[in-house]
């Protein structure tokens, strides 16, 4: 999936979705909103926090209210796109432009900053404990340098190395991505360190 460093790009680059993704920009830079790249997408941030997503796929285009569970959702519009996985973040969908209400997507960005401004936010447990997957585990065993960077990585790194390799179904997919990981890992980098700003 390409990065891209400017919104313009992105929306240029959309092959289905341009004309929604055009839509939802100029109503959210309508809004106290600041516009931004983060990951590769487009961001809308409030007092330098992550509030709004944007994003175009296959069937959809979306907004991603980053602590959509906190809204109160009075259209039922938000969902939960990673079920157990994702306890903050949520999502709306729309199918085509007509679906796009533009007083209704104000309401929840105002909504949103009025949570932001309060404080509340949701964060993320990081008491739980790293279950790293029997194929991690002697991959590491194998590669002295790599179990002595993995244990010095923190949790939440080793929790996203575990969880690549967890989330693998087939056995040929576990040991591809644990050859991709291991010289990261012996590097001292997280799995998702490009993408942190």
């Amino acid at each position: 999936m390409k990065r891209f460093t400017s919104v313009d790009d992105y929306i240029a680059a959309a092959e289905v979705w341009q004309d929604e993704l055009i839509r939802l920009r100029e109503i959210l830079q309508k809004t106290p909103l600041t516009e931004t790249v983060k990951w590769g997408s487009p961001c809308y941030t409030y007092n330098n926090k992550m509030l709004v997503g944007l994003g175009a796929f296959k069937s959809y285009v979306g907004l991603w209210f980053y602590q959509g569970a906190l809204l109160s959702d009075p259209d039922g519009v938000l969902i939960n796109a990673q079920e157990g996985r994702t306890k903050a973040m949520r999502q709306w969908r729309f199918s085509s432009k007509k679906d796009i209400k533009v007083s209704k997507i104000r309401a929840y960005v105002k909504e949103a900053i009025a949570l932001q401004e309060a404080g509340k936010e949701i964060k993320p447990d990081r008491s739980k404990p790293v279950v790293v997957p029997p194929e991690l585990k002697a991959a590491l065993a194998s590669r002295k340098a790599a179990a002595t960077q993995f244990k010095s990585l923190s949790k939440g790194k080793q929790r996203e190395y575990a969880d690549y390799i967890a989330d693998a179904q087939r056995p040929a997919t576990k040991e591809k991505r644990i050859t991709k990981i291991l010289p990261m890992i012996e590097a001292g980098a997280g799995l998702n360190d490009k993408y942190r700003c």
